[in-house]
């Protein structure tokens, strides 16, 4: 008899076909036995016989919250969650008082992230987002000067220093990336929660903040996004960027003091930022932030830096996997605990 699963989202169907491919669903649905439909909050009541008696949640982005009182309704035999996606922090808790184990996607989340930043960091060295500009400014006629301004001001990407605000699963990853690289970067990184130990292990150097402003050709932010951690890049920070440098922000726009960042990037238009992310999102069209997109200087993308299209197969991928892994020996590698709760974004 095969154990009972469901499939949970309160985003429509197609969400969950999109990170469970017809690969995992044919594996998933010939070892376990699944209702017809995708559950969510308003149908949750049509298949509470089944949920009862349900084993395995299977989910990803919509995934709702139920209170303790809820749980123990719908899903009192429930032994783990499978969340394809990444942040769990907005309805494990209760999940887990109640002993329900939780797989996050945390991992496979990050990777299209850590590639979208290398790309970013390698092209920012370069001069490449200025030249773009540039070129579009001043079209044909000054290519010849455009092309001796960047060669002039620009670094290369052989001796840089490279400042990394945060290393947790993305931020190990741009290290692991860089370092295969070879392109000799230093590596300066803050993370009050990265041990010395572990900054040997990763070969990179714990710095200040302002060091790492200061003295960096790139800076990029992968702060988690903690009510600890908002507003806390200000004016003091963005002043220090040396000439020709780089900010890179692929986390959350809440990291920071947007308006202070617009203040620095108008009075020193030899920076750059690249922004995939920024508080709100998309920035507004009158008020605060909403010379972002004026600015010559800054380089706007709409959050794609994280999966895209056929990128969140990876995430069903890797839920299948920890299933499997804990089928076979209650173990998976990348269990979420309360003590993860207090410092993951």
């Amino acid at each position: 008899m095969k154990n009972k699963a469901v499939f949970i989202s309160n985003w429509n169907e197609q969400t969950i076909h999109r990170v469970y491919t017809e690969e995992v669903m044919r594996k998933l649905t010939s070892e376990l036995e699944f209702p017809g439909k995708v559950i969510n909050s308003e149908n949750l009541g049509e298949y509470k016989d089944f949920t009862k008696e349900c084993k395995y949640i299977f989910t990803t982005w919509g995934m709702f919250q139920l209170s303790g009182e809820d749980i123990a309704k719908y899903f009192e035999n429930c032994e783990v969650i499978f969340y394809g996606a990444g942040s769990v922090q907005y309805f494990a808790r209760e999940y887990l008082n109640r002993g329900i184990k939780i797989s996050s996607a945390w991992v496979a989340n990050g990777i299209p992230v850590a590639e979208f930043v290398v790309a970013q960091i390698i092209l920012s060295c370069k001069g490449y987002f200025k030249a773009v500009t540039s070129n579009k400014i001043n079209k044909r006629g000054d290519w010849g000067n455009t092309n001796k301004f960047i060669t002039s001001n620009y670094t290369g990407n052989y001796n840089t220093k490279t400042g990394l605000l945060g290393v947790g699963t993305i931020g190990k990853r741009v290290i692991e990336m860089l370092k295969a690289l070879n392109i000799k970067t230093e590596i300066l990184v803050y993370d009050p929660y990265f041990t010395d130990e572990q900054a040997k292990q990763f070969g990179v150097r714990k710095s200040s903040l302002e060091e790492i402003f200061k003295t960096c050709d790139v800076v990029s932010n992968h702060i988690a996004n903690l009510p600890s951690t908002e507003k806390m890049l200000t004016k003091n920070h963005f002043g220090l960027m040396k000439d020709y440098s780089t900010f890179i922000n692929t986390g959350r726009g809440q990291q920071l003091i947007e308006t202070d960042l617009i203040e620095v990037l108008k009075n020193n238009k030899t920076l750059t930022a690249l922004l995939d992310v920024t508080h709100p999102e998309p920035p507004a069209e009158t008020g605060e932030n909403c010379e972002l997109y004026e600015l010559e200087n800054v380089i706007l993308t709409p959050h794609v830096a994280g999966v895209i299209n056929k990128e969140t197969g990876r995430l069903g991928d890797c839920m299948y996997e920890e299933y499997k892994l804990y089928t076979g020996r209650k173990k998976m590698n990348y269990e979420v605990t309360p003590e993860m709760l207090e410092y993951m974004a």
